[in-house]
């Protein structure tokens, strides 16, 4: 009996420890240290909130940028991040690459097939990238360009200056932000969010 109380009394403090203690010390120190990043580095415009840096979500218009295509639920759901669990030999997955690859090339002029960037017709991995590839947004200037009634300068000149580097000069691909890149062609159009 007398292991019994010891392994309940054990269980009890350890759970409280690890279950309790260590949570808040940690929530604590987060929002201390980097209280954007702790609470989703959200997206405020006029003290509303509009989106994260960090979770993808749709742009379905023709005057934005569009994100990568996402198998999480019924697209960019955080309760159902997932990908799309089909493999590279797989002939559905090649089937709807073919098609994402024909409505790519009709929505944004300039495009042709050989030259569409695999992050236009592919999904991440967790099916809510928030970024894509320069060379997707690039391929997207036309487009926006013309529906919005820019120059593609001016347009080209917005994801340049939203362009992020790679992670310590070295590690990753530069990458712009969707959610960004679509807040600041409103803004420099005048635009409020909605």
């Amino acid at each position: 009996m007398k292991y019994v109380w010891t392994s309940i009394r054990m269980t009890i403090v350890t759970a409280v420890i690890a279950g309790i203690i260590y949570p808040l010390v940690m929530t604590g120190l987060a929002q201390v240290t980097f209280p954007g990043k702790a609470n989703g580095s959200l997206v405020k415009v006029n003290g509303r909130v509009v989106g994260s840096k960090l979770i993808g979500q749709d742009f379905t218009s023709a005057k934005y940028f569009q994100p990568r295509p996402s198998a999480a639920g019924k697209g960019y759901d955080a309760m159902d991040s997932s990908f799309s669990n089909l493999g590279p030999t797989n002939k559905a997955l090649a089937d709807r690459v073919q098609v994402s690859v024909k409505q790519e090339i009709a929505a944004n002029p300039g495009l042709v097939f050989g030259a569409v960037p695999i992050d236009m017709v592919t999904t991440s991995a967790s099916g809510l990238d928030p970024d894509i590839t320069v060379a997707n947004a690039q391929a997207q200037v036309a487009r926006v360009a013309a529906a919005r009634g820019m120059s593609a300068q001016a347009v080209l000149a917005l994801v340049v200056q939203h362009t992020t580097g790679r992670e310590l000069g070295f590690l990753g691909e530069p990458h712009v932000n969707v959610l960004e890149l679509n807040l600041a062609l409103d803004s420099a159009q005048g635009v409020k969010a909605p």
